[in-house]
């Protein structure tokens, strides 16, 4: 009888049980983790690829000498996104051909920046910072200037590129 009990297949512990289960989970909660660590190491290699060409408007609707707020959608928008899927920025028209296009973020903590034509600043609410009209540090927290898009003239036509949010760590 003894001969037989040894040949039978042993029933699974629940000890072993809890450990291979406990294994699968641990393997499951690094995969996740991992992901968005992985995402950001190989961020760069991405480059551009969050990028894209966006109409703003003619060429006449921002007067020489002056900034002024504009709109665009955003072209990487998912259907749940909404109203903010619309991402404003500054237009300053220096003469001509020549456009400066500022993101609305302030360099410090991301909120958004205001114009004030009176003096002349971009002036920041959340934490005193301000920055002369061509997006320079003034004073205040910021580190830096305000970013700065790139633009084209197209037909008439402001183009900006545009797409993802400014950062620290590299220009829009």
């Amino acid at each position: 009888m003894c001969a037989n009990h040894d040949l039978l297949p042993s029933s699974p512990s629940r000890r072993g049980f809890l450990f291979t289960l406990g294994l699968a989970l641990s393997g499951l909660a690094a995969t996740l983790a991992g992901i968005p660590i992985i995402g950001y190491i190989f961020g760069p290699v991405r480059g551009r690829a969050g990028q894209a060409w966006i109409k703003l408007g003619s060429v006449g609707n921002f007067p020489e000498g002056q900034t002024r707020l504009a709109t665009y959608e955003n072209p990487f928008r998912v259907a749940w996104d909404g109203p903010t899927a619309k991402i404003a920025c500054w237009v300053r028209r220096i003469g001509g051909d020549q456009f400066q296009v500022f993101a609305i973020n302030c360099a410090h903590l991301g909120c958004p920046v205001r114009w004030f034509p009176q003096s002349r600043l971009f002036m920041c609410p959340c934490h005193g910072g301000a920055y002369y009209e061509d997006g320079s540090r003034a004073s205040g927290p910021p580190p830096r200037g305000l970013f700065e898009y790139e633009y084209e003239i197209r037909q008439g036509q402001l183009w900006v590129r545009g797409g993802q949010l400014p950062t620290l760590a590299g220009p829009v």
